[in-house]
């Protein structure tokens, strides 16, 4: 092994180990992995940042910005408004709920897909009394084989097309993923709809806003009475007087009420506030403020005695409007794995001055957290339950890197652009297709062209693209890049060759599966198809066989992470609302990757001949 190969070597392990601990983010541990093959003299400095102009780091882009128009031309509101009346059966709202992902998977970014049905499993899984944890991680793993079956239903499927592009005159085209992607996905589908339930945890209690949250049983108003010590004083001091966890959900002053008031707005006599507080925190906020209770543990009630009316002046129409009117809205959102908050505490991130919202509650693997929420340092797939206003909630959820659970308004007709998006779309797909211009030159029109027409606006373009993706892919490219040229990707394929000894080419296929996939399950499944792309050419020609089922097992494996909730973002996105815990996703994902693993080997092994 030369000393450029074990740098090579050295600075991979490394790469894996912050993958894998996730204490450094993925793209940046990718920047760093580059930074040290330049500055070690293993890639030369012009080929430092080839990877961004990468046709795949492109292509990637454009996907994301069109999967985001479509969905703004309302083609997922016509689609989920058909669930609802098939939905009479668990199996049924299942395999429905799974076909609906796995089709729009084959033409948008897998999260995008599952990012638009979650929201409306969740909402027929309640009307339907069916735990969230029976319904979305099929939706997780079924968004994953939806995106086999076409060049750009994900990322590895891109990457593998260039590098074929490498060792033949043409990469693969559109519908080449086709055949064995539709039947694993056939093979997936069928396992996962009749079958996933018997491996997944039924737990009951998950599903809504009242039923994880109880936030009613929190909520307390309080008046500040003549000669409160905080008179004068801001919400923010009142907030940090004590060592209590409250939050001011509201105040009403007079004819005013606010829904989120600003930490800066300054307290009155007679000011009414609604507070969320346990008991115990409740009064001591009383005794050390000054404060008055003036309504009951419950809020605003819709019914009582006479003699309960009588104990409290409060203005329960007020209490009404100031936590239901439509200047407030109550939303359970999820954070995702490349949130920016993740790792902070509310103390931190300042949520009320920054982004105009109350964080109420937090819960994580399906349960509410009693810690302090100031003490709470959040972690991806936590269920925050958030209060403000409407019209900044979508913007506010966006910055924050937070998917947002609540059911999506759905529209009555179709909004006059989805025809035109979805025809631009076609005819990009027909254009790349029949190899009229390469997939990366057609996509890009069609966003340019989306962007034109007022379908996405500009700014929406920029916050779809999921940038450390991005980032990832430029940075990683050129690392696999160095490893092929040092001859590190050899080197590997001879081992692989030599633990195989005198077995089979479909042997090898198939221990080239088993490592692809179990590097797909601890890092992001591109970087994964980045280095075992160069290993599985490096064996083709050593073996004297053809590059494309090698490179076909590498697309398969690499987008088959079902093990572990971190080996793709639709699995991370799934764990809170669906309270798992990390052990649940190999008790379904084993047998999932076993039989689908299997199948593939073989399949590729017909279609694309050795």
């Amino acid at each position: 092994m030369s000393i450029d190969q074990l740098i090579v070597f050295l600075v991979l392990a490394l790469s894996l180990v912050l993958f894998v601990h996730g204490k450094i983010r993925y793209d940046l541990t990718a920047l760093l992995a580059l930074l040290a093959v330049v500055v070690s003299g293993v890639l030369p400095t012009d080929l430092a940042f080839e990877g961004f102009s990468h046709p795949a780091v492109v292509t990637v882009a454009a996907v994301l910005i069109i999967s985001r128009a479509l969905s703004n031309a309302g083609i997922v509101d016509i689609i989920a408004r058909q669930l609802s009346p098939i939905a009479h059966h668990p199996i049924m709202l299942t395999g429905a709920l799974c076909i609906v992902v796995a089709v729009l998977s084959a033409f948008m970014n897998n999260v995008g897909a599952l990012a638009l049905i979650m929201p409306v499993a969740i909402q027929l899984g309640r009307k339907k009394n069916i735990s969230p944890s029976l319904l979305l991680m099929p939706l997780a793993f079924c968004s994953l084989l939806g995106g086999l079956t076409t060049l750009i239903g994900t990322p590895p499927n891109i990457i593998i097309a260039t590098y074929r592009a490498q060792v033949d005159p043409s990469p693969f085209a559109m519908f080449d993923f086709t055949p064995v992607g539709v039947s694993l996905s056939l093979i997936g589908l069928v396992f996962i709809i009749f079958l996933a339930r018997f491996f997944l945890p039924d737990r009951k209690g998950q599903t809504g806003v009242q039923d994880l949250f109880k936030i009613d049983s929190y909520l307390t108003e309080v008046v500040v009475p003549e000669g409160s010590k905080v008179i004068g004083k801001s919400i923010r001091d009142l907030e940090y007087l004590t060592e209590t966890d409250i939050v001011i959900v509201g105040l009403v002053r007079g004819s005013t009420r606010l829904s989120v008031p600003s930490s800066f707005e300054i307290l009155n006599p007679g000011d009414i506030l609604v507070v969320e507080a346990d008991s115990e925190d409740l009064d001591v906020l009383i005794k050390e403020a000054g404060l008055n209770l003036v309504g009951s543990k419950e809020l605003c009630p819709e019914s009582g005695n006479e003699e309960d009316k009588d104990k409290s002046s409060f203005d329960k129409d007020a209490c009404r409007q100031v936590l239901k009117a439509d200047n407030m809205q109550l939303m359970e959102a999820v954070i995702q794995l490349e949130s920016p908050i993740i790792g902070k505490t509310v103390l931190n991130l300042n949520l009320r001055w920054k982004y105009g919202i109350n964080l109420l509650a937090v819960a994580r693997q399906g349960a509410r957290m009693t810690q302090r929420l100031k003490s709470i340092r959040f972690r991806a797939g936590d269920i925050l339950l958030l209060q403000g206003q409407p019209d900044s909630m979508p913007d506010s959820l966006k910055e924050m890197g937070c998917f947002p659970l609540a059911q999506r308004p759905l529209g009555l007709s179709p909004r006059k652009d989805t025809v035109l998006a979805i025809s631009i779309f076609i005819l990009a797909v027909a254009l790349t297709t029949l190899g009229y211009l390469p997939v990366h030159i057609a996509l890009v029109g069609a966003a340019l062209f989306m962007l034109l027409r007022g379908t996405i606006s500009l700014n929406d373009a920029y916050k779809s693209v999921d940038w450390p993706i991005i980032v990832l892919l430029g940075a990683m490219i050129p690392v696999g890049t160095a490893m092929e040229m040092t001859g590190g990707a050899q080197f590997i394929a001879d081992q692989i060759l030599a633990v195989s000894g005198n077995l089979s080419p479909l042997a090898t296929m198939g221990l080239l599966m088993i490592a692809t996939m179990a590097l797909s399950n601890l890092i992001n499944n591109a970087a994964a198809a980045v280095l075992m792309a160069p290993i599985a050419i490096n064996i083709a020609t050593l073996i004297n066989a053809s590059f494309d089922p090698f490179l076909m097992t590498v697309a398969v494996g690499a987008s088959l992470p079902f093990l572990t909730p971190i080996g793709h973002q639709s699995n991370t996105l799934v764990l809170g609302p669906g309270g798992y815990r990390f052990g649940d996703y190999w008790k379904l994902g084993l047998p999932l990757s076993i039989i689908l693993g299997i199948s593939a080997v073989l399949l590729i092994s017909i279609i694309w001949p050795l």
